[in-house]
């Protein structure tokens, strides 16, 4: 049985009628950067997202790049980050000559360690990234206390967690200063290229933010800043506009993944049935902690994770991924290297050992299937492999 990692094209096949008929739309207008169907976007996640202000961009990694610069982080400036997350969170900071401080993973939901962040902060320190790793929210009512405590700005980076709900009901994205969220295709909510969201409540931000956008420029042609190009395009806009009223029962579809992997990996004894942070006697397999919390009594407790990934870890990670590219499941590892042990970060001088529950997490973490279009037949045969290789390989 063959399992993809992702498959968009059952997705297309579902809504080509209306793709194609935006797409036609759009093409026939000749309006392709920011316009009507921009605006209409933007106005529409103002709403999903009960937020006060959204600004379409042309990616994610642009939405941070506009986020930072918004807030007027400067060469020198330091920037509190995640040493375990996709490169652009820290990337962004050091294109724009400023320093990424980075700080440890929580054992079990893989974000920003609240506990390890006022240790970090120096009177250089302007701003806290914490990022809504694989579709599940950061403690973020720690991270705003520490954040306000200090005077320094928050910018959620949301771009796998969109529609995720942090546990007071609030939507990630919405709670710090601004939040960044991505379209690219693989994305829970993905337009036909690349694309990007930003969002604040904050009305001198978002003209700012708006203003920045377009190279910096109001009215066109007139500079008192200096912006970047982070237009996006109609095209996208409108992929996203048609996309957005399925995508609440997308993510259910994926929770809904979730919950039988889990179910799976239990009745199979791979797993406990509780998040732990370490391997013991009694577990092969390390689940998401957010697959157990829908048990907890008290749903305000709960974390609404919409699994961008469903991520497991294991020992013997690589030899497991290449049996089961052997058996045609195909799995991703996110993310092999922290970045305090990247190449380009080396002269901040950190080492191997320095945030061990990152690099504990890159040396086994293994991305499964969990996309909405997977049948429960598939996510069986994934647990079957996966409890034939650990049994072989005791």
């Amino acid at each position: 049985m063959r399992v993809p990692l992702l498959d968009l094209k059952p997705q297309y096949q579902a809504l080509k009628k209306e793709l194609d008929a935006e797409l036609i739309r759009v093409a026939e207008s000749q309006y392709f950067i920011l316009g009507p169907d921009v605006q209409k976007m933007e106005n529409e996640f103002c709403e999903f997202l009960n937020c006060k202000y959204a600004i379409g961009v042309s990616s994610g990694t642009d939405a941070l790049l506009l986020a930072l610069m918004g807030i007027d982080i400067q060469p020198g400036d330091e920037v509190i980050v995640p040493t375990y997350s996709f490169f652009a969170t820290a990337g962004v900071v050091s294109r724009l000559n400023a320093k990424p401080v980075f700080v440890d993973s929580d054992p079990l939901t893989f974000n920003i360690a609240p506990s390890k962040i006022e240790g970090k902060i120096t009177p250089r320190t302007k701003a806290i990234i914490p990022v809504h790793l694989y579709g599940q929210s950061a403690e973020m009512d720690e991270i705003m206390n520490i954040a306000k405590k200090h005077n320094l700005r928050v910018i959620e980076d949301g771009a796998q967690s969109i529609s995720a709900v942090y546990k007071d009901g609030r939507t990630t994205g919405t709670i710090g200063d601004i939040g960044c969220f991505s379209f690219f295709p693989s994305k829970n909510l993905g337009c036909f290229g690349d694309g990007g969201l930003v969002v604040t409540n904050d009305a001198e931000l978002e003209g700012r933010l708006r203003i920045m956008r377009v190279h910096g420029g109001k009215p066109k042609y007139y500079h008192k800043v200096i912006g970047g190009n982070f237009r996006l395009d109609a095209l996208q806009a409108a992929v996203i506009r048609v996309k957005l009223p399925y995508l609440n029962s997308w993510s259910e579809k994926r929770r809904a993944n979730a919950a039988l992997y889990t179910k799976l990996f239990v009745e199979a004894g791979l797993a406990e049935k509780e998040g732990v942070a370490c391997f013991n006697e009694n577990n092969r397999v390390l689940l998401p902690v957010a697959a157990f919390r829908p048990e907890s009594p008290d749903e305000k407790l709960m974390n609404y994770h919409i699994y961008n990934q469903f991520i497991i870890r294991v020992e013997k990670r690589d030899e497991l991924r290449r049996f089961l590219s052997e058996n045609e499941i195909m799995t991703e590892i996110y993310y092999p290297i922290p970045f305090h042990l990247q190449e380009c970060f080396a002269d901040l001088g950190y080492k191997k050992g320095d945030f061990p529950c990152a690099e504990f997490s890159a040396e086994s973490s293994l991305a499964l299937p969990i996309y909405p279009e997977l049948t429960r037949e598939q996510i069986g045969y994934v647990v079957s492999k996966i409890n034939e290789f650990i049994k072989n390989n005791s």
